[in-house]
Order: C-alpha cells, then sequence, then structure tokens
C-alpha cells in the first residue's frame, strides 16, 4: 500500500508534514510517498532514522500557497505538489492522497483529476465529531456551499457507508441539520430534501437541530457545505477560547486551581475528545480516488492519524462499497 502525502501543504510544512509520515511509517509499516520541493523535503528526513525502502519522493516545482484561489492548482500552478500527488492516484500502485494545503485548491483539482463517483455529480467534506455518546459523521464541511437536495441525498449515502466502514458504526442514523425537528421547517430545498431521505435512506431519523450536533442523536449529520463549514469553525473557536476561559478564572482562585490540578488526568481525557489531531483529516468524498484534507495546522500527530484513517478507506475498499450504495 502506498500513501501520497502532499510534503508542502499547511502552516507547518514541510517539517511536521514529514514528521508525522515517519511516524505513519514507523506505525503502520505503510509506504509513504512525498510530494513536493525534493530539496526541502531531503533536509527534513535527515533528521529521523527510517526504513527508507518505505519512503519516496517525487519532486513537484510549484507550491499552492494557503491563501491562493483555489482554481490555481488546475490553472497556473499545475505542476504543484496537490495536482502532481492527485495525478498519481491514477495509477493503481498509489492507494490515497492526503494534503494539509489549500483546501480549495485540493477540492477543485481532486475533482478534475480523478473526476466524480458514478452516481454522484458534487464532492463534499466529511469531518468527524465527538458526541456524548461516540462520535458523529458531519458531511459537507465546505466543499459545496450550494447544494441542491439530490447532493445531500447522495452525501448522506456516502456518509452512512464511511461511518459504518471506517468509524465501525453499526448500521449508522442519518439526520438532516435543520433549524427545528419538525418535517415542515427550512426553505423549500429542505423540505425536499427531507423528502427525497424519507424515500431513499434506510436508516433517516429526520431532522436535527444545531443544538443536538454533539448529543449523539444521530451518526451521520448532513447539511450543505456553508452550513457544514460555519458549524465546524464555530466549535472550534468555542472550544479554543472556552478552554482559555477556564483557565483564565481558575488562576483566580486558589481553591479553583486545586481542583483544577485534583481534575487534570480527567481534563486531558476531555481535550483529547475535541482535538482534530485525534481524527487525523476530513476525507473528501465523491471522486474517484481516496483523498483526505488535513488542517492547515496540522501536527505530526494529525498527519500520522490522517495516515491511518486513509488506511482503513484503502482496507474496507471505500470506493467500491460508496458505489454500490449510491447506486442502490
Amino acid at each position: 500500500m502506498k500513501i501520497v502525502v502532499d510534503a508542502m501543504g499547511g502552516d507547518h510544512a514541510p517539517e511536521a508534514i514529514v514528521a508525522g509520515a515517519i511516524e505513519a511509517v514507523k506505525e503502520f509499516q505503510v509506504t509513504v510517498v512525498l510530494v513536493g520541493l525534493k530539496d526541502k523535503i531531503e533536509a527534513e528526513l535527515q533528521k529521523y532514522q527510517y526504513d527508507q525502502k518505505l519512503v519516496e519522493i517525487i519532486h513537484a516545482p510549484e507550491v499552492v500557497g494557503m491563501d491562493e484561489p483555489a482554481t490555481v492548482s488546475i490553472r497556473k500552478k499545475k505542476d504543484s505538489s496537490i495536482s502532481e500527488g492527485l495525478r498519481l492516484l491514477k495509477d493503481p500502485q498509489y492507494n490515497a492522497f492526503i494534503s494539509a494545503g489549500n483546501t480549495g485548491a485540493v477540492v477543485a483539482a481532486a475533482t478534475i483529476y480523478l473526476g466524480m463517483l458514478e452516481g454522484v455529480d458534487r464532492p463534499a467534506i466529511g469531518t468527524v465529531l465527538p458526541t456524548l455518546k461516540n462520535v458523529a459523521f458531519l458531511m459537507d464541511a465546505g466543499a459545496n456551499t450550494e447544494a441542491k437536495p439530490v447532493h445531500l441525498l447522495h452525501s448522506a449515502h456516502m456518509a452512512s457507508v464511511y461511518a459504518r466502514e471506517v468509524l465501525s458504526i453499526e448500521n449508522p442514523t442519518v439526520g438532516l441539520l435543520n433549524i427545528g425537528e419538525e418535517a415542515g421547517k427550512g426553505g423549500t430545498s429542505t423540505k425536499e430534501t427531507y423528502k427525497l431521505m424519507q424515500e431513499h435512506v434506510s436508516n433517516f431519523t429526520g431532522n436535527i437541530e444545531a443544538n443536538e450536533v454533539y448529543s449523539g442523536k444521530c451518526d451521520c449529520i448532513i447539511c450543505d457545505g456553508f452550513v457544514g463549514n460555519i458549524v465546524l469553525k464555530v466549535s472550534e473557536g468555542l472550544m479554543e477560547n472556552t478552554g482559555k476561559l477556564i483557565k483564565r478564572e481558575v488562576k483566580k482562585n486558589p481553591f479553583a486551581l486545586l481542583g483544577a490540578l485534583l481534575l487534570k488526568l480527567n481534563l486531558r481525557q476531555a481535550k483529547k475528545l475535541v482535538d482534530y489531531s485525534e481524527y487525523g483529516g476530513a476525507p473528501l468524498l465523491g471522486v474517484n480516488g481516496i483523498v483526505m484534507i488535513g488542517h492547515g495546522r496540522s501536527s505530526p500527530k494529525a498527519i500520522k492519524n490522517a495516515i491511518r484513517a486513509t488506511i482503513r478507506e484503502v482496507e474496507h475498499k471505500i470506493i467500491d462499497r460508496m458505489i454500490t450504495e449510491v447506486k442502490k
């Protein structure tokens, strides 16, 4: 198995990317193909001891910046680490692609170079969220901001397959993110989506409100990319600032500080549950290839876990299973 990794993608590239790749090589015994500026990749690799048979380098002379337009990867920088890495997936010896770089550029390039799965019109990004029961899989987190009802139906089918095969959730339930639980809530498009899911999604449980996203009410939460990205960013901001607020208030009171010390292990475990690096990345589903998008701030740990998740996708033949599910 060969996992292609964009060595130049992310705020801490190539240092964090190479470090995470080496951790994955050692832990999972998988071959990692690092794509990017060869001299910089080689300079980072010199810091580590590893099985050199399990690491390959493919030179890509261009890098897509995090703030550049999404279309740059397919119009102006066709030899970027993103484009070159995705084109490799046309060769069966390469099994998956991971990038913590420009999300829009990855989505655009994956759509053009890999094409769409049979029966799927638009790609969507899924993301794993912690809940009071286990985890939930939210989709779309930002790939398709103007989704039609049929696109959300496709997302529901793909999310179900991912939750079952990769997250090991038996018979995952599906909910439609809406402003109320009642079937008649929402705009015309949302109501039409509700009807489609009633007819074509076996484990559809109805609407789910935003305040129930982390409750564990359902396993797969479906929405368009505009709404999903806002949910994700608000959640990240809330988690980060809540932690800062607690620290600030605890320092004001010696007794509170003592209590915090006693709860340190529990607080560490709670933090782990909401740490994006534990889940690695967000799968781009709908394209004809396994693509994982990492957070721009990805640490070595996040990259290693992204590789772990893609390995599971490959082992469970996720692409074939999604095609079968959508055809049904």
